[in-house]
């Protein structure tokens, strides 16, 4: 397994994140056969995470729904020469549902030596989390003085690429986010308390 294969990396404008919530086996019986289903959240609506130290960061609910009809993949570990199951605008493999709690998708176990194995290290509890790529196309910022990181929300995503039970959950690629946050800082040199405050409404959009 080359766990340095990242199609990520050639394409603009993506970023990972993962999720701290377990990925579930059930098993059901269809027509006398034992199938196996594989279930987690790839995102959590209203979760606050802290990425690195100048940073957390929200999901809202809605920020998926202009991305759900994407032809997804099912990747382990993100990477493209293991794939779980496909959405192919919903009518594939990958079956992608929004609900209260967030992003939640399901695949049946394919009769693949990786996605035997990985079923097999889901059940023991060896790969336990999620992760998912995207875009984003809409997003706020709230900026915190003195009191910890700056928030950023997430209020629509642009694409979402892949959805990716993992074995190293990390946050390896926020340079993205970095960016778009680093030119919407206000220029607080100069500013007065009420100026300030004004700068970042006016940088909060819904």
């Amino acid at each position: 397994m080359n766990l340095n294969k990242d199609y990520i990396d050639t394409a603009a404008g993506q970023e990972r994140r993962f999720v701290e919530h377990i990925v579930t086996h059930e098993t059901r019986d269809e027509n006398g056969v034992e199938l196996h289903e594989i279930s987690g959240y790839a995102a959590m609506f209203n979760k606050e995470t802290k990425i690195g130290s100048w940073m957390r960061e929200v999901v809202l609910p809605g920020a998926f729904d202009d991305v759900m009809a994407d032809d997804v993949r099912c990747l382990f570990n993100h990477n493209p020469d293991l794939i779980l199951a496909r959405s192919n605008n919903r009518a594939g493999t990958l079956k992608l549902e929004v609900d209260t709690v967030g992003l939640k998708y399901t695949y049946t176990t394919p009769n693949r030596q990786y996605a035997l194995d990985l079923q097999d290290a889901i059940i023991a509890g060896d790969v336990s989390q999620s992760s998912f790529a995207f875009t984003v196309k809409e997003q706020a910022w709230e900026y915190i003085e003195d009191e910890g990181p700056d928030l950023r929300k997430i209020i629509k995503f642009a694409r979402l690429f892949d959805v990716s039970p993992v074995t190293y959950p990390a946050y390896n690629d926020t340079t993205v986010a970095k960016r778009s946050h680093a030119p919407a800082q206000p220029p607080v040199k100069g500013l007065t308390t009420n100026q300030k405050l004004k700068f970042k409404n006016s940088q909060i959009h819904y």
